[in-house]
């Protein structure tokens, strides 16, 4: 199984030749099943999450003491 957060319009940002890139993908599609989740990506959300309360922290002064 391989995961992606590029649409197949992006593809040519995997190799600097287009070509290779659509070689590979070919091989890569030949005889698979795609399946296309369109939901957001757990780790984007995750990382926002922290980015948020690293910043709480920071404005409310961290720790305190």
């Amino acid at each position: 199984m391989l995961s992606s957060n590029l649409q197949f319009s992006e593809r040519e940002k995997i190799f600097k030749d287009p070509m290779t890139t659509a070689a590979a993908i070919d091989r890569l599609v030949h005889h698979c099943v795609i399946l296309e989740l369109n939901v957001s990506s757990y780790r984007l959300e995750h990382a926002k999450k922290q980015i948020k309360n690293a910043v709480r922290l920071d404005v409310g002064g961290g720790q305190g003491g």
